[in-house]
């Protein structure tokens, strides 16, 4: 047996003499007396002294005690040293660890030496992972090996010549930083493929502490990657995490008498007895809260090991894109901490920096409760995320969100929620520094609860996400993308109460809606959309769909098309998020069916909305239009929600112009040229004097980065868009092909359809829905206006990333479309959306 030891638990490395180095020499003890080393060891094990790390210390005294004597009474000659390597070289032992030993020797030894040494071991019935090499051996076998150059890297004198044991650890340390540009990589790769093979250790009900994401392997990765002083890990919470991991282990080697690292179901109701912990669903979010700190401290570390790697090999990671020159990241060293610093900037008070989102230098997290959300909300909808750094400042500077939300609070929410899958380590980095849990106190009752049913994959919480990435797909199956993501966060957040944890959750979901800043009517909606998530998939699969009662149930449930589509949609992404055996094709058949059924019934049932009437800004203007034959507008900033003091938040502009072709995308690229984000948007005909319609223009507009054009210049593009002296569609296409290309993220195609007859006599209604993009409003005008058609008003909403707009057509005369060139218009804003 000469196999090298593998890497096991870990507490960081211990150095030459640490407290497992030091013995008393002048303490009797007879190396070969196994029984009484397996009283003392018995002792420690079931005596009423400290657990944890002081009883693991004291195990591997105890050995250390062991090993030393048989080395001396082996009678090894001079240049020969006994050392601890891997686990047991960082100076713990885990009730039923292997003893990783290595025999080192500088020359000639007796053939019988190691065996005098090992019989013993193997006698006691300890586990034994061993080799004999000289310093230049162990070195070669390192190079050609990484998993035995990782257990050198915690090598521990035991006895023999100490100066073999520092020459050893000298050397190992020297090659590991000069191999490291080529050896990480390898490392990296070690742990993905760990990862596939056992799963991520925060969603496991069956977890192995050791191997699977999050466990006790990356610790060692992680200080491995310390060792090679290129990047360091996060530490607040990581050794706490390690060694509540390491506690889980030991209680479960006492428990089963076995060197196990699966904590299955049927051990955990006595480990967690063993450990005082209330019951095994407690010790489950225990172990769950203490992989999530390793994971993400292992995702925060590599993004490290990325740059520095990047920045020695000359070229940044995230500039290879054509035309973007690489510049230093300011974090590492040589020409990274050298080089100039590039910046671009992503929303107010957030920049890219170095593939991560992080403030801006202007930012000021104390006076910006909305900085959070709106940092994450940008990372996430550019593919990135959040530094760490930048998230520690964000908690410990920001102060809560006021109550209710402002609005750009819970759009900004929405923005993150609907980017999908990139919302999910932005999510994460938010919730490790406990900023998730100051938006939704009612959060932490459902994190890291396990979920003891075989058809769930995910824990609560992360339950929650993937739901709304999955509904983050479907948002162009409903009118309010906005609720539907809200929904899909919390549909589940009653579980953490006892009781139906659907009626629980529209409690609390009534409470956070109100919170959250949604009106009466949404909030009564997102109750409806918690209480009833499982009514279509339980009604669809237990009752006859062909009974008119069935029917009924659900529409006793939803009252309009509207809240069915929501319902529908949502009904389909927890299943999905749930996992494969929760959804199936013969599932979404019979979910479809019904859905099919009750919206017959609920056909015509709706209110078709009733336009408010024009205020009196509206008609002055109006009037001033009339009169003059000129566009008429007015400003006002809004400083909703902000803090005394603070800079506007948004714009509301109305706009008057007499009827004339083009208006709507006109003065939407005039917002754009601006840099100004349309939030909600209206237009209706106005005739104040009875000398023909005036059109007015309501915004609702907000800066993308926080500063505010001047009023005199942004009336003054206006005024010159509209008289043909701006040509808004080219200054937009020279600033959209001199900006640098930002990795996006994927999204749903556009929607364009032309809505049933019924939905307004009078015009045809076109409906577009959209994943907002700068100008997105402009190129839809432009459709139309090159289709030929009026827009005799129009209802535009932007609800968090998603625009939701319907256009009222009509041809010259003021009729409604002919269903062919309806088709045709529709065909013409598709193809200009890309």
């Amino acid at each position: 047996m000469t196999s090298e030891t593998n890497p096991s638990e870990p507490s960081g490395p211990v150095a030459p003499g640490g407290p497992c180095d030091a013995r008393d020499p002048a303490d009797p003890f007879d190396p070969f007396d196994l029984a009484g080393r397996a009283a003392a060891r018995a002792a420690l094990l079931a005596g009423p002294g400290p657990g944890g790390r002081p009883r693991r210390r004291a195990l591997a005294r105890l050995a250390d005690d062991w090993l030393a004597g048989l080395l001396t009474a082996a009678g090894a000659p001079p240049r020969v040293a006994l050392v601890a390597v891997g686990g047991y070289g960082r100076g713990e032992l885990s009730p039923r660890s292997d003893l990783d030993v290595l025999l080192l020797h500088d020359g000639p030894i007796p053939r019988e030496l190691p065996e005098r040494i090992w019989y013993p071991v193997w006698d006691s019935g300890a586990r034994l992972d061993h080799a004999v090499r000289t310093v230049a051996q162990a070195r070669s076998v390192a190079a050609a090996d990484l998993k035995v150059q990782l257990g050198l890297l915690d090598a521990r004198h035991l006895a023999g010549d100490r100066a073999l044991t520092d020459a050893l650890r000298a050397a190992v340390l020297t090659d590991w930083r000069a191999s490291a540009p080529a050896r990480l990589p390898e490392l990296r790769e070690l742990g993905r493929e760990r990862a596939e093979r056992h799963g991520e250790l925060s969603f496991l009900l069956e977890p192995d502490l050791k191997e699977a994401r999050g466990g006790l392997r990356d610790v060692v990765a992680l200080d491995a990657i310390a060792a090679t002083w290129l990047a360091d890990a996060p530490r607040e919470g990581l050794d706490a995490a390690a060694q509540r991991l390491a506690d889980v282990r030991d209680a479960l080697h006492l428990v089963t008498g076995r060197a196990t690292e699966r904590l299955s179901l049927q051990d955990q109701d006595q480990v967690a007895e063993r450990l005082g912990v209330l019951d095994a669903d407690t010790l489950l979010r225990q172990v769950y809260q203490a992989a999530r700190t390793i994971a993400y401290a292992g995702d925060v570390t590599w993004r490290a090991v990325d740059r520095v790697l990047a920045a020695r090999g000359g070229r940044s990671r995230r500039s290879r894109r054509p035309g973007i020159p690489f510049v230093g990241s300011g974090r590492g060293t040589g020409a990274a901490a050298r080089g100039a610093v590039e910046r671009r900037p992503l929303a107010e008070g957030v920049v890219e920096q170095d593939g991560e989102a992080v403030l801006a230098r202007g930012a000021r997290p104390a006076a910006d409760p909305v900085l959070p959300l709106r940092a994450a909300a940008a990372a996430a909808q550019n593919g990135l995320t959040v530094s760490d750094a930048t998230v520690r400042r964000l908690a410990a500077e920001c102060r809560p969100l006021p109550v209710p939300w402002p609005d750009e609070a819970r759009e900004q929410l929405v923005t993150l929620l609907g980017a999908g899958e990139s919302a999910v380590p932005v999510w994460e980095a938010l919730e490790a520094q406990g900023l998730v849990r100051r938006l939704l106190p009612d959060w932490e009752r459902v994190r890291c609860r396990p979920q003891r049913n075989a058809v769930h994959r995910w824990t609560v919480d992360r339950h929650l996400v993937e739901t709304a990435v999955r509904a983050a797909a479907m948002t162009r199956r409903v009118a309010r993308p906005d609720l539907l993501l809200v929904a899909a966060l919390l549909h589940d957040i009653g579980k953490g109460w006892p009781g139906d944890h659907s009626a629980a959750g529209e409690v609390i979901v009534r409470d956070l809606g109100a919170r959250m800043g949604f009106g009466p009517e949404d909030t009564e909606t997102l109750a409806v959309l918690v209480r009833h998530h499982l009514t279509l998939v339980d009604t669809a699969t237990r009752r006859d769909p062909d009974d008119p009662a069935t029917v009924e149930a659900i529409t006793k449930a939803v009252t309009t098309l509207p809240e069915l589509e929501l319902l529908h949609a949502l009904t389909e992404a927890d299943a999905l998020a749930t996992g494969p055996a929760a959804w199936s094709g013969w599932r979404a058949s019979l979910v479809d069916g019904l859905v099919a059924r009750v919206a017959d019934r609920l056909a015509g049932a709706g209110v078709p909305p009733v336009e408010a009437a024009p205020t009196a800004e509206q008609e002055r203007l109006a009037v001033e239009a009339a009169r003059t034959g000129q566009p008429a507008l007015s400003l006002r900033a809004r400083s909703e929600g902000a803090e005394p003091g603070a800079e506007p938040m948004g714009v509301e502009l109305n706009l008057a112009v007499p009827d004339r072709p083009g208006l709507l995308g006109t003065a939407a690229g005039v917002l754009a040229l601006h840099r100004l984000a349309v939030r909600s948007a209206g237009l209706r005909e106005l005739d104040p004097v009875g000398a023909g319609p005036v059109l007015v223009l309501s915004w609702r507009v907000a800066a993308e980065y926080g500063e505010l054009p001047e009023a005199a210049r942004l009336r003054a593009d206006l005024r010159r868009a509209l008289d043909g002296s701006l040509d808004v569609a080219r200054r937009l296409a020279e600033r959209d092909a001199a900006a640098p290309r930002r990795r996006g993220i994927p999204t749903p195609p556009p929607l364009v359809a032309v809505a049933p007859a019924v939905a307004s006599a009078t015009a045809t209604v076109l409906e577009v829905r959209a994943h907002d993009a700068p100008g997105l409003l402009h190129r839809i005008g432009r459709a139309l206006d090159a289709a030929g058609v009026r827009v005799r008003t129009a209802h535009v909403s932007t609800l968090g990333a998603e625009a939701v707009d319907s256009f009222y057509l009509t041809d010259e005369a003021g009729r409604p479309l002919t269903a062919g060139r309806a088709g045709e218009v529709a065909a013409a804003v598709r193809a200009a959306l890309g």
